[in-house]
């Protein structure tokens, strides 16, 4: 069951619970509606757990340092300030 599905099922279950007003003999729809949101949330965290462990991110190459060179005519004996 992926992201969709879980979104589907909490989807589901809200309006099951909360739009409704069936009655059913033999099973109470809003119990159903609130197991199916309950489904959809451990789903949908355990599916975000597991995609936060495959996501490696590569290091990037290093560059080399930049290292600057001094001013050359700031000090330079030959010119008066």
């Amino acid at each position: 069951m992926g992201l969709g599905g879980c979104i589907l099922m909490i989807a589901v279950g809200g309006i099951l619970t909360f739009a409704t007003d069936w009655n059913a003999s033999g099973f109470n729809v809003q119990l159903v509606g609130l197991i199916l949101m309950a489904v959809g949330i451990i789903g949908t965290s355990a599916y975000v757990s597991v995609y936060k462990r495959r996501r490696v991110v590569e290091p990037t190459a290093m560059a080399p340092p930049v290292v600057e060179e001094p001013e050359r005519h700031r000090h330079h004996p030959h010119y008066d300030y």
